[in-house]
């Protein structure tokens, strides 16, 4: 029989067998020792198990096994199953949901993933690399065409939008898309590389499809999507639908209100990694190890994992995000591997010779790591990396 798999983190107060058996029993068919015997053998099929039970100083491990008869073959009803009312239980997180791989064919996973996005960017064998418009609130359209085009001539691989700009009188949808696309396309003309532009999808959740139509239609070449404020089912059902035939990018926006905190929530590594790739992001973004809203390095390693790991779904790639810049190149390919995306706004923007400037520095970065050459070797056939190191400095790895 298909079951689910739960591991939570609780406090240890010694009594941690008879809470596990607590947690098993009412979250499933409510109550078991005075059950009559008929009934024991009716409701057998649907009692949850514990697993194991594992005390470790003042935390405890607590690993319970779910029927999936329980429920339907969907991410709320799964959530409600293993940490509904749960949730509200003191302090308990969620760590962790192993699925078996009867459950993981209900989902679809990324349709595009690591290999359909490297095929769309032409880029292979190597991290990828974003850039972020910066400063978009209150900025005429003609700004917006100034920033995307500095970028683009930067040869990054995709541009997005930044997850604050919603539809406004001086940038909307309608009007946006078509002007920066065209843009890209002047500019690939000079560059010889096309650089794809990611649009923020936004608005009520009745009209996302539509929109997300619409922004196709004008020539989006993938979407970001503030996914936890909107949903993981929201997300799935999008990437689902055949007429939105584009990469969808899952923004980390709203997720540490339901996992920063160490006791309490769900952990950065399911939530930012396992569940997104089970509701079909292509990409996750979340915060790297390095940057001044920085993640835990072994959370972040995990969340990556989760999202690269060998199973049936396509997989999703990681983009450590925040505080990003060309000097911290060789860290991450040090810790993501080259199936990564180096994303970064201020790395760009703020080099002292402009956002074209940035996205060399950081391609002639990631080049220096991939032939084994440190940065200050290549710096010095790369004017653009040396003034990014002089101004960020950089972390070279012990290889």
């Amino acid at each position: 029989m298909s079951r689910l798999i739960a591991t939570y983190l609780v406090n240890n107060d010694h009594q941690l067998a008879q809470r596990a058996e607590s947690i098993a029993l009412g979250l499933t068919v409510g109550t078991w020792t005075n059950l009559p015997l008929l009934e024991k053998e009716q409701l057998q099929k649907h009692k949850g198990e514990v697993v194991l039970v594992e005390e470790r100083e003042e935390k405890g491990i607590i690993v319970i096994s779910y029927p999936a008869i329980n429920f339907s073959a969907d991410i709320p009803a799964i959530l409600t199953t293993v940490f509904g009312k749960l949730s509200l239980d003191g302090e308990i997180k969620l760590l962790d949901l192993t699925f078996s791989d009867e459950l993981l064919k209900a989902f679809p996973g990324p349709a595009f993933g690591i290999k359909g996005i490297r095929k769309l960017a032409d880029a292979h064998d190597r991290p990828l690399l974003m850039s972020i418009f910066k400063g978009v609130i209150g900025k005429p359209l003609r700004e917006l065409e100034q920033q995307m085009q500095a970028q683009a001539l930067g040869k990054v691989d995709f541009v997005k939008d930044d997850e604050i700009l919603f539809e406004n009188e001086l940038s909307p949808l309608e009007k946006r898309v078509p002007a920066l696309k065209k843009v890209l396309d002047e500019t690939s003309e000079i560059t010889g590389k096309r650089t794809r532009y990611a649009v923020n999808l936004t608005g009520r959740t009745a009209n996302l499809k539509d929109q997300a139509k619409r922004a196709v239609e004008l020539g989006a070449d993938a979407l970001l999507f503030n996914v936890f404020t909107y949903g993981l089912d929201v997300l799935q059902s999008l990437v689902e639908e055949k007429e939105i035939p584009v990469p969808i990018m899952a923004h980390p926006s709203f997720s540490g209100a339901m996992a920063a905190s160490s006791t309490y929530g769900i952990s950065y590594s399911l939530l930012l990694g396992k569940l997104l790739r089970i509701a079909g992001a292509d990409f996750s973004l979340f915060p790297s190890p390095y940057g001044s809203v920085a993640l835990d390095r072994n959370e972040a390693l995990a969340t990556a994992s989760f999202l690269t790991e060998t199973n049936q779904l396509n997989r999703t790639f990681p983009v450590p995000s925040a505080g990003i810049h060309p000097g911290l190149v060789p860290l991450l390919i040090q810790d993501f591997g080259k199936e990564c995306v180096i994303n970064a706004g201020g790395g760009v923007h703020g080099h002292p010779g402009g956002a074209a400037s940035g996205g060399k520095a950081f391609r002639d970065a990631i080049k220096a790591v991939l032939t084994n050459q440190t940065l200050e070797e290549a710096s010095l056939n790369s004017d653009e990396l040396h003034q990014a190191l002089t101004k960020w400095g950089s972390t070279e790895v012990i290889r």
